[in-house]
């Protein structure tokens, strides 16, 4: 039965004493969860079927999401709260909204699937033993284990995916470096700048385009999880309110999702506006630089290596394929040296994935329905991270079954995130204009920018559903 959710309280905004490098980890697991899919698997195919002709559309992507991400943690520091309390403040429609893109996105585990191929392949080459789903099962069980290690929860998903992705962009800058010449990168740089030109056919159509677009950056309800790592970094009102404690070794104390509101004088304003200086910072350094650095480092490769060769790799074997490519010019090292690349990138999403899809779940269920909300909210995460690993790896066996790739895999958790993203983007912006205090609300460019991006979402969504529509009578 669903619950009212309980009024903002009243609280000075905390101090910030903290240096950047203190406070430093958020942004970096974001980048660690946008590596996993656009950047590794749908670029790079894009890239080697059409070129450079739709590299705009990531860049573009990209930079959108930058405002995103920077919006959901100005909701951050301003009340300690992820931005679904917010919105389920304006209606609960959205949380049933949201709620059932969840669930079908349950059945889409293709990071997973991605890295248990990526270490068969690594070790007993395409026809490694065992199906998809057995190694789906490896990879969510290694996981596990890494999230209910420390007491802290947030502690070993940071430490552990900054630590991959310093492994990620130092290796694909090595194979870049090996591949590629300086006129290889003025001609895919300038390919930037030529906005709107789309290419479709058979394989490739909209709705791929529409995913792909999406997925260029985090994408999909992805962008939402910034706000928990703020929270549980201690960033602005993120000092007040309790970080999610690991259940096997600490009993939860306090509410973790409802938070505060500041009033809106001169010493809170200061106080926000230092803490928001961080965001920024650390969404444009970690996100929007490491981000885009990396994935055009993933587009170079299939630039330089498969599309003069008119090389289009197998959608279930993308990361084979181009190892196996990258291993005729540099060797057994970079074909070995690309497969671990491909596994940390996978696994990183798949650590940060898990992590902030079981904290929606936990969000949405704990904050605004009855029964959910008897129980701590740490039991509530081991509960979904064992319920949701397992419906993932049955159904990585049913779509095995009927040869469901893994790019398919991508392409539709892609367009679920579209639809999700067309919904929460002008909502977000609403609400941070609606609920915070003056001088924390946003400025005109960003207010400009998320516009941008709500009728980029939202016209797509609906031009999606409009061809299925056509499709079915045509």
């Amino acid at each position: 039965m669903p619950i009212p959710i309980p009024a903002l309280q009243t609280a000075e905004m905390p101090e910030r004493t903290e240096s950047f490098w203190k406070l430093a980890g958020p942004g970096a697991v974001m980048v660690g969860l946008a590596l996993g899919s656009g950047e590794m698997v749908l670029w790079p195919w894009i890239v080697a079927k059409f070129g450079t002709e739709m590299m705009w559309a990531a860049a573009l992507g990209v930079f959108v999401q930058l405002f995103i991400n920077i919006e959901v943690g100005r909701w951050a520091v301003a009340t300690g709260e992820s931005a679904f309390t917010g919105f389920a403040r304006l209606t609960k429609f959205w949380v049933y909204f949201f709620l059932t893109l969840m669930f079908f996105g349950t059945f889409l585990p293709g990071m997973s699937r991605a890295v248990g191929t990526s270490v068969r392949t690594l070790f007993f080459g395409v026809d490694g033993p065992g199906g998809d789903w057995m190694w789906t099962a490896l990879v969510s069980a290694t996981a596990l284990a890494i999230l209910f290690g420390p007491k802290m929860i947030y502690n070993t998903v940071e430490k552990t995916i900054m630590a991959m992705v310093v492994v990620i962009v130092g290796g694909m800058l090595f194979v870049a470096i090996s591949v590629g010449t300086f006129d290889d990168v003025i001609n895919m740089l300038s390919s930037v700048f030529n906005f709107g030109h789309i290419r479709l056919d058979d394989e490739f159509t909209f709705n791929r385009f529409f995913g792909a677009f999406v997925f260029a950056g985090i994408g999909g309800l992805g962008n939402l999880f910034y706000a928990y790592y703020l929270r549980d970094k201690g960033v602005g009102m993120g000092k007040r309110i309790p970080a999610l404690l690991n259940p096997l070794r600490e009993a939860q104390k306090g509410n973790s999702e409802v938070g505060y509101l500041f009033e809106d004088n001169e010493t809170n304003a200061q106080r926000f506006r230092h803490w928001f200086k961080f965001v920024v910072v650390d969404s444009s350094v970690f996100f929007f630089f490491f981000n885009t650095f990396t994935m055009f480092l993933f587009m170079f490769g299939a630039l330089v290596v498969l599309f003069p060769a008119g090389i289009v790799p197998l959608e279930s074997q993308i990361i084979w394929d181009l190892s196996q490519i990258l291993g005729a010019s540099m060797g057994t090292f970079g074909r070995y040296l690309f497969l671990i690349i491909g596994i940390f990138v996978f696994f990183s999403s798949v650590l940060a994935g898990l992590d902030g899809g079981i904290r929606l779940w936990v969000d949405l269920l704990h904050t605004n329905f009855e029964l959910p909300n008897r129980f701590p909210a740490n039991r509530l995460y081991l509960a979904f991270a064992l319920g949701l690993s397992t419906l993932g790896i049955l159904s990585t066996w049913f779509f095995e079954t009927f040869n469901v790739t893994v790019l398919d895999f991508f392409f539709i958790g892609a367009m679920l995130g579209g639809f999700a993203m067309a919904g929460y983007v002008p909502m977000l912006l609403y609400m941070n204009l609606k609920y915070l205090p003056q001088c924390a609300k946003p400025r005109l460019f960003n207010i400009v920018m998320m516009s941008i991006g709500a009728v980029i979402y939202m016209s797509f969504a609906v031009y999606t559903i409009w061809s299925k529509v056509v499709s079915m009578f045509a």
